[in-house]
């Protein structure tokens, strides 16, 4: 008993001493927890991985209802949650989210509120990432991944999110507040601990879109940006820093021979678009290309068909301007032309009509020979251009007014005749004035002893293409031009049958006007009273009606206006067959590279044929399919009006959902655009309330829709992309590929294309690019090797949209281009 009652008592005792060690070991995990708790708060990336994934995950849910509304629009338009700009790895999407899309993230973050300060600092250290092909970053679901050095979400821990897919290659996104205001990063070589672009970003499941950081890195990370690139930068940043982010519904790609019906795509699919992206395969040629700088005679204005002089020299005649023709090297250049000294980013239009950077174009020849005719003129650091021209000394605006009070019914500027050639057109101010009027001037002029007089035009912000009535036909379609002018334009129109002038008969439209603004009109020496004479035999004989003579008192100069006849009554009363008919089966629309014929061929009168009506006045014009479009099929398969129609509306939607909100583009400072593959002109159509001019370029090997888009009020011209464009370097703003390098890549080398690309946009210009995928995949690799910035791309279903931006960069190894050094 004693000993029971023993044990009860040691038995207590032993209770005791235990409940305090207890005791004493919880306030010891106690402590350590609390330093652990305090710790993690500040250490581990995981936790903060971990919810702001779930803040993802919520927010995807809702996004995912409005993802799939916007894929079951028929017009193939791009969901509106995925947008994002910067740069990817190939295979890879890089878009910026709607305001949608961010009010739903900031709805879920206020229920997360604690896991906002975590995200912020995690992705604020993720911020100074570069993305890059080999960069090792993580693989994962549609979340975003924190990971540093190069972890994946799957080493991290992170788990799939409900149904997405993986997507590999994919750098953490930087979170903030609002991600709505975009500033651009610094040029050249700064390294990416300058870029402040941060933005708010949402995956979408089921689709092939992922987001990555906002890569501003150069190829060349040591090398170190101009002063002037710098100034041009920082005038870019204050321009577009209120820019409002992209939208996905923006960024529709899909073509018009195309549709979406909205269904989800398959696992299956996206396997194979994935697998299309990562096996995308470039020429080693291509891919590890190392750019030089042409070493040229003309330097830093290089024209390659232009300044070919093994084959110049060797030409057996000069007689008829043959010098000043095309004459490509056998072997496109794929180096880069180089910058002028001093180069500065262009000058906005309108000021850009009365003044340029002279060292943009530095050339002061033609000041110092017209400069009495108020051509052009030094002024300090800037080019002025008051307005002048040798028949409009007192500007051109008189000048124009004078013409159209010549014949008021006839001319109807802006109305009745909106598109004309302005054949030697100086510096183009006759054509820059004409824009007040309402009216599209194609001026050209070739590369003569008048040193870059359509260069000059270029940089003002004036349409101009570089060109010679020489040996071959003009590079138009036939019947297309409302009214010819020529003020001293200096073409002998009277000499060999007048086969130039036969060739202006061929581009005006039957019942248009040629102005002929010359000394025999009006002056009353030997030579030109002989010349006049000429003339007026050799446009009785081609039917045409002289409608008017009349004299500007202002300018002592006067102007002939003829009108073609819009019928051939004309020409069956003729007594003699001279100029001759041309035969049947000679194409008045055959226009590249096709010599010259001194023939007129008879003017369209069926109702149905184009040619036979005066197209509706502007700007009706522009949205009204074309008369003679009728039992054609269209491009895209369809009736030709319905096409016609469903690609205008195509691209009305893509430009002002897409381009004009989601580029990252400060459209305020674009004005020279170019559509380098045009179809039906949909694309200059749409932008039509900018203050920008289109050239629409129809590639030969295309389908030859380029009357099309003269008759609703355009302008354009057939080239072949496998050669260079008759146009001085660093000359556009925003060039514009729908679908043109994967056509032409069999014939072509995409090195020497891009090469050309370079050489046309100016510094800070943008190219927009639509293509396959493995064509983007492409066309992006040649982009970071000419250290230009990604500033968004995107793929759907083997189709992708990119669009870039050129620097101010330039290889420091020249390369001799033999035929072009003097």
């Amino acid at each position: 008993m004693a000993m029971a009652k023993y044990s009860r008592v040691d038995g207590r005792k032993s209770s005791s001493y235990c409940s305090t060690a207890v005791i004493v070991v919880f306030v010891a995990f106690c402590l350590v927890g609390i330093w652990m708790f305090m710790s993690s708060s500040v250490v581990p990336l995981e936790n903060s991985d971990l919810s702001s994934q779930e803040t993802r995950n919520e927010a995807k849910q809702t996004l995912q209802e409005g993802v799939s509304k916007q894929f079951d629009d028929t017009s193939g338009d791009i969901s509106e949650d995925a947008t994002r700009e910067g740069g990817t790895m190939p295979g890879k999407v890089s878009l910026n989210t709607d305001e949608e899309s961010r009010k739903s993230v900031e709805e879920n973050q206020e229920e997360n509120h604690g896991n906002d300060s975590s995200d912020e600092k995690t992705d604020s250290e993720n911020e100074q990432r570069t993305v890059d092909g080999d960069d090792g970053s993580g693989n994962g679901k549609d979340g975003e991944m924190d990971s540093r050095e190069g972890e994946s979400n799957l080493e991290s821990g992170q788990a799939e999110n409900e149904g997405g897919e993986m997507n590999n290659n994919v750098q953490a996104e930087s979170e903030e507040n609002s991600g709505e205001i975009r500033s651009e990063s610094a040029e050249g070589g700064k390294n990416s601990d300058e870029e402040v672009s941060e933005d708010k970003i949402k995956h979408v499941d089921k689709e092939d879109i992922s987001t990555v950081d906002n890569n501003e890195k150069n190829q060349d990370g040591n090398s170190e940006p101009s002063a002037i690139e710098n100034s041009a930068e920082s005038e870019e940043n204050n321009q577009t820093s209120n820019e409002i982010l992209p939208t996905a519904a923006q960024s529709e790609i899909l073509t018009e021979s195309t549709t979406q019906n909205g269904a989800w795509s398959t696992q299956a699919e996206e396997s194979q678009n994935e697998k299309k992206w990562q096996q995308a395969s470039i020429s080693n040629e291509e891919n590890d290309h190392q750019w030089k700088v042409c070493k040229s005679t003309t330097g830093p204005d290089y024209i390659p068909c232009l300044d070919n002089w093994q084959v110049i020299r060797k030409l057996p005649s000069t007689k008829h301007y043959e010098h000043r023709e095309r004459h490509c090297p056998s072997e496109p250049p794929t180096c880069l032309v180089p910058l002028p000294e001093g180069y500065k980013r262009s000058i906005k239009w309108p000021k850009s009509r009365d003044k340029i950077w002279y060292y943009n174009v530095p050339h002061t020849k033609l000041a110092e020979v017209k400069g009495h005719q108020n051509w052009v003129k030094v002024t300090g650091e800037y080019l002025t251009f008051p307005g002048g021209g040798t028949q409009f000394k007192n500007g051109a605006l008189h000048y124009i007014d004078f013409l159209q009070q010549s014949v008021p019914d006839h001319i109807a500027w802006g109305k009745r005749s909106r598109v004309i050639l302005d054949v030697g057109c100086g510096v183009a101010s006759f054509g820059g004035y004409l824009f007040e009027r309402d009216v599209l001037a194609m001026s050209f002029a070739p590369k003569d002893e008048h040193e870059a007089q359509v260069q000059f035009a270029l940089e003002r912000g004036i349409p101009a293409i570089l060109n010679v009535m020489g040996t071959k036909r003009l590079p138009f379609p036939s019947s297309v031009f409302d009214v010819v002018h020529c003020a001293r334009c200096r073409v002998p129109w009277h000499v060999e049958g007048g086969k130039l002038l036969l060739e202006l008969n061929r581009v005006l439209r039957p019942g248009g006007y040629f102005i002929w603004s010359a000394t025999p009109v009006y002056q009353k020496l030997p030579e030109d009273v002989g010349i006049w004479q000429e003339m007026s035999r050799l446009t009785k004989s081609m039917c045409w009606d002289l409608v008017t003579v009349k004299k500007d008192r202002l300018n002592a100069v006067g102007a002939a206006i003829y009108q073609k006849p819009a019928s051939n009554d004309c020409y069956n009363k003729r007594s003699k067959n001279a100029p001759p008919l041309c035969e049947e089966s000679d194409d008045p629309n055959a226009a590249w590279n096709v010599s010259l014929q001194a023939c007129m061929h008879k003017v369209p009168e069926d109702s149905t044929e184009r040619g036979s009506l005066w197209p509706v006045q502007w700007p009706e014009r522009l949205e009204q399919p074309p008369y003679w479009l009728n039992s054609q099929i269209g491009v895209y398969g369809k009736a030709a009006q319905e096409d016609f129609t469903a690609d205008y509306n195509h691209w009305k939607t893509v430009i002002s959902e897409s381009y004009l909100k989601g580029m990252g583009i400060d459209w305020s400072s674009v004005r020279n655009v170019m559509d380098m593959k045009a179809v039906y002109g949909g694309f200059a159509a749409a932008l039509k309330d900018l203050k920008v001019w289109v050239m629409n370029v129809v590639p030969i090997d295309a389908a030859d829709t380029l009357p099309v888009i003269y008759e609703r009020g355009l302008f354009g011209i057939h080239h072949d992309w496998c050669e260079s464009f008759n146009t001085y370097p660093r000359t556009y703003d925003v060039l514009h590929a729908d679908h043109l390098f994967s056509s032409i890549q069999n014939r072509c080398k995409l090195v020497a294309v891009i090469a050309e690309v370079d050489r046309i946009l100016r510094p800070e210009g943008k190219l927009i690019v639509r293509d396959k995928a493995e064509t983007i995949s492409a066309v992006e690799s040649m982009a970071k090797s000419l250290q230009w910035e990604i500033r968004m791309i995107y793929s759907k279903d083997g189709e992708g949209l990119l669009c870039v931006r050129k620097k101010f960069w330039r290889p420091t190894v020249e390369e001799p281009i033999k035929s072009a050094i003097v």
